[in-house]
């Protein structure tokens, strides 16, 4: 059977191997496949570049079926990954991840399970009323994954190994001063004025440090989660590691691209909340509970808009600069709303543009339309 690809992929570093993918295909499959397509997906803020590969074969006749390549930025050593590695180990868990099928670690190609098209953020656009019944599912999958995969420790899973501990917070809160306060906006600060940041931030780094770590996804947000035949598939998790339970449940709660309700929300933190003490067979603490929750988001969404603003002015994609202002919001509200948080929320404000703006939103929230 002549095998036609048809692939584009202008912009990879290392060109697809179009013998490999079709013979990796015909292996999985175990029939010739002929008519093979691939058309470039989207992805996130990532190096990674993902396609659609579409082909038939003998068997399905006329009907084409569909894997996921994901290209690697660049090959990495040894038949493994993280992302490989943290993939197994999810699916000895049965959780809802996609399956794997080859991986060419020499080319940094992998071929895996289609999901399908919509991730929740797409679904809910075009679902808006299902909205608060899949985040309810959401939120069960993340206290699932942080029970499952924290009690479950394996010594083959990276993530185990790697921690949200000072240095890693710090990290992340100075990415955003260099992209979005120097980069972005072109402030150059006074050392004195960075070191009055700073302890802030280091601060509140100490404080997220020092809580109880559970497995992290660390990206649990709308657009790492796929809404396939009714239920949720987790995605994009290669950089998991130890840390907080909130951090993940900021991500999801105060997501970037997909605003709800303060009362919802509250509801979801209760309702997480629950599920983590029938899991436990413990008590939760909710004062203490809410209470890093909110310092959590500062850090989360603090660094979310560093990422924004990387993708923008050293990445060159400036549709996430769309995001930034929402995002903001959310920094805003939670400094607004802390007795204890006066002394960072008057540093913040002075040295962070855009940090009182308020967004359209928020606008139309105040005039009640």
């Amino acid at each position: 059977m002549k095998i036609r690809p048809s692939f584009e992929s202008p912009t990879s570093s290392t060109p697809i191997d179009h013998d490999w993918l079709c013979q990796s295909l015909e292996s999985i499959v175990g029939s010739s496949v002929h008519d093979v397509t691939s058309r470039p997906l989207q992805g996130d803020a990532s190096d990674r570049k993902y396609f659609r590969v579409s082909y038939q074969t003998e068997i399905t006749g006329k009907s084409s079926q569909s894997m996921i390549l994901m290209q690697l930025k660049e090959p990495l050593p040894g038949e493994e990954n993280d992302f490989t590695r943290i993939l197994k180990f999810l699916r000895t868990l049965e959780l809802p991840v996609p399956q794997l099928f080859d991986y060419h670690s020499r080319k940094g190609l992998l071929l895996l399970e289609d999901c399908g098209s919509h991730t929740l953020e797409d679904w809910i656009r075009d679902h808006p009323g299902d909205k608060e019944t899949y985040y309810r599912r959401a939120v069960d999958l993340l206290s699932n994954l942080h029970h499952r995969a924290t009690k479950n420790r394996s010594a083959d899973c990276p993530a185990f190994g790697l921690f949200f501990d000072v240095e890693k917070l710090m990290w992340e809160l100075d990415f955003m001063l260099e992209h979005y306060v120097k980069g972005l906006h072109g402030l150059n600060l006074k050392d004195e004025e960075i070191s009055d940041i700073r302890n802030h931030f280091l601060e509140l780094s100490k404080t997220l440090a020092e809580q109880e770590t559970v497995f992290t996804h660390r990206d649990f947000h709308s657009r790492n989660l796929m809404a396939q035949n009714g239920e949720l598939v987790i995605i994009d998790f290669q950089d998991a590691r130890m840390g907080p339970c909130q951090y993940d449940l900021v991500s999801l709660l105060k997501d970037s691209y997909v605003r709800l309700q303060d009362g919802f929300r509250n509801e979801m933190i209760e309702r997480y909340i629950q599920l983590q003490e029938k899991a436990e067979n413990r008590m939760v603490d909710r004062k203490k509970f809410h209470r890093i929750f909110e310092a959590m988001s500062l850090q989360r969404n603090l660094k979310a808009v560093g990422t924004f603003a990387y993708q923008a002015t050293v990445k060159g994609n400036s549709r996430y600069l769309d995001y930034i202002p929402e995002t903001l919001a959310y920094v805003r509200k939670t400094l607004d709303a802390g007795p204890d948080l006066i002394d960072m929320k008057k540093t913040l404000v002075r040295y962070l543009p855009g940090l009182t703006l308020k967004t359209p939103q928020e606008n139309q929230d105040a005039h009640g339309s």
